[in-house]
């Protein structure tokens, strides 16, 4: 019985240990990286003027989205997010860079954007309130018996 206390003790401070490494890798920094943008390199390789939609393509790949009125530019999108923990999500860069064409199909401009030349969009949220909330299955029921018009049927 002298031999197993110390045994125990020593279980007790593995699982003291392993749940201490667990709980603190829990709160390591995690990174996602969603999407492409080309380098300086590859856009420099783009001539204004001179390159068309499949030279563009050929040079640094198909983009992350179209315009949307006539393909009218090419777009390519990048994000990083940061996780820690439980917290939000947190976007810590984002690159967009934009190819646009002229009516003929030949680059007239190449733009890069920035998180910083972001803005942030306020969404309207309309939403309907229930009537029946408060309302049981019975009370819903019997409720709609006067407001029944027959005169609607006949038509």
């Amino acid at each position: 019985m002298i031999e197993t206390v110390p045994s125990i003790k020593k279980a007790v401070r593995i699982a003291i240990v392993a749940v201490a490494v667990l709980s603190m890798s829990a709160c390591t920094t995690r990174y996602r990286n969603h999407g492409y943008v080309p380098t300086d390199e590859e856009l420099a390789e783009i001539v204004v003027g001179v390159d068309t939609r499949d030279s563009v393509i050929e040079a640094v790949g198909p983009p992350s989205s179209l315009g949307v009125l006539n393909e009218s530019g090419y777009y390519y999108i990048s994000s990083r997010v940061q996780f820690y923990g439980a917290r939000a999500p947190k976007t810590i860069d984002r690159q967009l860079v934009a190819i646009s064409f002229s009516n003929s199909g030949v680059v007239q401009n190449i733009e890069r954007f920035g998180l910083e030349n972001g803005n942030v969009i306020a969404f309207e949220r309309r939403v309907t309130n229930p009537s029946v909330e408060n309302n049981g299955f019975l009370r819903q029921l019997l409720g709609n018996i006067g407001n029944f018009d027959p005169s609607g049927l006949i038509q």
